[in-house]
């Protein structure tokens, strides 16, 4: 039989160990690689061929860009998956997901997407993902109060974005650069579930019957559709559809998710999606069809129709007790 070893350490463990030795891993818990998953790397130029390429991606004998490692991600931890893609129009993926389990006490996942319009987009969203899953983790861990540990993470998360801020020399105008991004998560238990978020990155409760959505745009449109001042048809193709009304990043000021927590009754799916899904398939109903199948088929719905933005998907199989 061959050997168990640590993932960290590759120290050789014994199946009942909870920590490693070696290392102190606690080897209860499992998550995805800090800075995210990762495509395979490109081996040599997708267009001369040439195995020199550098590390912007750009073939150094014909000057091609190469597809970077972050265009396509797919991860999956058991039963927990998720799949990241670049979409067709845009330039990088500023999409991210990080999410884990704890054996006996549950799964945290996270989906951030990157404001295309701030600097660093894809760095703050990575960011935010690493450290919300974190404390999530670990509550999980302590058996924490999951309401609270999920205003905890996006409070970690903010940090980890506002470290990225650079401030330039004031001769040269002194602007701050403020990388920021949307988030939403959930802690998932044999008995409850809780969501948070902040911005228009959604959550999905599907199930044979009773699928909705968990989650409320932060957005303007979304605000005045609350407010009585547009109807949901007029919000959708309003200018203002997608302008951010709260956000993670350091030009927020103080951040504090909206959260909520259920306990279902039945066995379903939890869903956590950006944008470049959501912009396709906007209601409960338009997803219930693809629930027997994988992330990769619901990214495939968004690319078929458009692909106009990063697509990330998250899926969190849930069974009472389980």
């Amino acid at each position: 039989m061959d050997t168990l070893k640590c993932p960290d350490c590759f120290a050789p463990i014994a199946a009942e160990d909870r920590f490693c030795e070696a290392c102190g891993r606690n080897l209860l818990v499992r998550r995805t690689p800090i800075g995210g998953p990762t495509g395979p790397a490109q081996a040599s130029c997708i267009l001369c061929g040439s195995p020199d390429i550098d590390d912007e991606d750009y073939c150094t004998q014909c000057g091609r860009h190469q597809p970077s490692a972050r265009d396509r991600v797919e991860y999956s931890l058991g039963a927990v998956s998720g799949v990241s893609d670049r979409g067709k129009r845009r330039a990088r993926n500023e999409d991210s997901m990080a999410f884990g389990q704890v054996a006996g006490a549950g799964v945290a996942a996270v989906v951030c997407d990157g404001v295309a319009s701030s600097e660093r987009a894809e760095q703050a969203s990575q960011a935010a993902a690493d450290a919300a899953v974190d404390v999530l983790l670990n509550a999980l861990i302590e058996s924490a109060d999951a309401e609270q540990a999920m205003v905890d993470a996006v409070a970690a998360a903010c940090l980890a974005v506002e470290q990225l801020v650079e401030i330039e020399p004031v001769e040269s105008g002194g602007r701050g650069v403020a990388p920021s991004c949307t988030f939403v998560a959930v802690v998932v238990t044999p008995s409850s579930v809780t969501v948070g978020w902040v911005g228009d990155s959604r959550a999905y409760w599907l199930a044979g019957e009773g699928s909705t959505q968990l989650t409320a745009d932060d957005t303007w449109a979304a605000q005045l559709v609350a407010e009585g001042v547009l109807t949901e048809e007029q919000a959708r193709t309003d200018r203002r559809a997608h302008v951010l009304s709260r956000w993670i990043g350091a030009d927020a000021g103080p951040v504090v998710p909206q959260v909520a927590t259920l306990r279902p009754a039945t066995a379903g799916t939890f869903l956590l999606c950006s944008d470049g899904l959501h912009n396709y398939r906007p209601q409960p109903e338009d997803l219930q069809p693809l629930l027997p199948c994988g992330p990769e088929d619901f990214v495939k719905v968004a690319l078929d129709a458009g692909g106009h933005d990063n697509i990330t998907v998250v899926l969190v199989p849930f069974v009472p007790g389980d």
